[in-house]
């Protein structure tokens, strides 16, 4: 696992990449990222279908403790899950679809559902970037070389100063 965490500039993103090797290691993954994870956090997943985006949410759902299976939102563009005891809601989305910003997204009310949940966009690179300077990107991509088809290399790149201060190397578990 190798870390990086740049120094003064508060809108640099800090950042960690991890090796994953199966898709229980990729849920295992989101569960401890939930545990850094808190009301009106936002994060950001991209990849190419099939990379495990959704299988590091259902992770952050178990993690979070929320009510109801983690399933691909594709169709139904967003799912609330609401938490099985005093944490918060997971709001996944997925923008795929959706091609415009944050505009054409206005209708999911993401920025009223913000600071009582965790928002998880897949697909939301150039869509949701201006719901918060303070957010999470994880990036989920198949390793270069791998002789199986499960291994990632997973970045997750903290931006803001909220994400100063978290042991994102930490993750590597």
């Amino acid at each position: 696992m190798e870390a990086h965490t740049p120094a003064a500039d508060a809108a640099a993103p800090f950042v960690t990449r991890l090796t994953v090797d199966s898709p229980e290691r990729m849920q295992d993954l989101g569960r401890r990222l939930a545990a850094l994870l808190r009301p009106g956090d936002l994060v950001m997943l991209s990849g190419a279908l099939g990379a495990g985006k959704t299988t590091l949410t259902r992770g952050l759902g178990e993690g979070l403790g929320v009510r109801g299976a983690v399933t691909s939102p594709t169709f139904v563009i967003a799912r609330v899950h609401p938490p099985l005891g005093d944490g918060p809601a997971l709001v996944h989305v997925d923008a795929y679809r959706l091609g415009g910003g944050l505009d054409e997204m206005e209708d999911l009310d993401l920025d009223v559902s913000l600071p009582d949940s965790v928002i998880v966009v897949e697909w939301g690179d150039g869509k949701v970037e201006d719901l918060s300077q303070d957010r999470l990107r994880v990036l989920i991509e198949r390793a270069v070389g791998a002789t199986d088809d499960e291994r990632r290399v997973v970045t997750v790149s903290g931006m803001g100063t909220r994400w100063r201060h978290e042991p994102l190397a930490d993750l590597g578990g």
